[in-house]
């Protein structure tokens, strides 16, 4: 009875987080503003993210700390090759155009995913895969205004776009070969971001973050309260909607993400956005569900 309404309200926890990963642009947005640099944010959620899931998990599941050096280089992986790299390019890409643009570039990655899947698992490329890459393509196009219309992003904005959305697809391929070795999602994710974080000190001036939040209470606890809200509580929320419905049905549902994200910057930032912009977003979300 009690795993029946489980899975009925499942979908309801990818929801959020989906929503509350949508909401990242608020914080990179906020950082900026106060002279931050796209590393110096990376590193920054990184690091803070890493301290909380690393005490929480020292306090309800102890047995996640544990790993085997050899398996280190698929955390190397996640946390550096992946989400280092993906979020400096995510956040620069937030800087540089819409909140919208910015979120449908990165969700270009279940794209690179089923590619490299294709290669180094040899899933097969059906002609519905094949289908819903073309339309991801064309969608990106009508969304960054390639196709019929003004651009809406930079040269260099499309290229740290698609690289966030490369990034982020290399989580899936390293999170695979973490998966196979054994280790649970909760192990993942602590490595990950502790990788993530020790690439990030080399990038980030104590001085700097010093005269950023050194006497400023309220930007102190809005940026400690949105690293919570968009990276450490969406995981835990992500996790436990999806140990109680199906992989592909949750990340379909998940990308109601670049949506929010849209309506964050039109409400609160006063981005425009264009027919052919809601179209292509339309044709990107359409391509993912039928990828998945």
């Amino acid at each position: 009875m009690v795993a029946k309404r489980m899975k009925k309200i499942a979908p309801l926890f990818i929801i959020a987080a989906g929503t509350m990963w949508g909401c990242m642009g608020l914080l990179v947005r906020m950082l900026d503003q106060y002279g931050l640099n796209s590393m110096e944010i990376v590193g920054l959620r990184c690091q803070v993210t890493f301290f909380c899931v690393a005490l929480l998990l020292l306090i309800f599941k102890r047995n996640a700390f544990r790993i085997r050096l050899k398996d280190i280089w698929c955390f190397f992986g996640t946390g550096i090759v992946s989400v280092t790299f993906f979020s400096f390019c995510y956040f620069k890409t937030i800087t540089l155009a819409s909140l919208s643009v910015a979120a449908i570039l990165l969700y270009t990655a279940p794209v690179f995913v089923t590619l490299m899947a294709a290669v180094l698992f040899k899933e097969k490329l059906i002609g519905r895969k094949v289908l819903a890459l073309l339309l991801a393509f064309f969608g990106c196009t009508l969304v960054t205004g390639i196709v019929g219309q003004e651009l809406a992003i930079s040269s260099l904005g499309i290229l740290t776009g698609l690289g966030a959305g490369f990034g982020y697809a290399l989580y899936s391929i390293f999170g695979r070969y973490a998966l196979e070795r054994g280790y649970s999602s909760a192990t993942i994710t602590l490595y990950t971001f502790l990788f993530a974080g020790i690439a990030g000190i080399p990038f980030i001036s104590g001085r700097k973050l010093a005269d950023c939040f050194s006497g400023n209470i309220e930007l102190t606890l809005m940026t400690f309260f949105l690293i919570i809200l968009t990276t450490v509580a969406p995981y835990f929320v992500y996790t436990f909607g999806l140990s109680h419905m199906e992989a592909g049905k949750a990340s379909v549902i998940a990308s109601i993400e670049p949506v929010v994200a849209t309506l964050l910057g039109v409400l609160i930032y006063k981005e425009e956005i264009s027919a052919a912009g809601l179209l292509g977003i339309a044709m990107v979300l359409a391509a993912i569900a039928m990828i998945h």
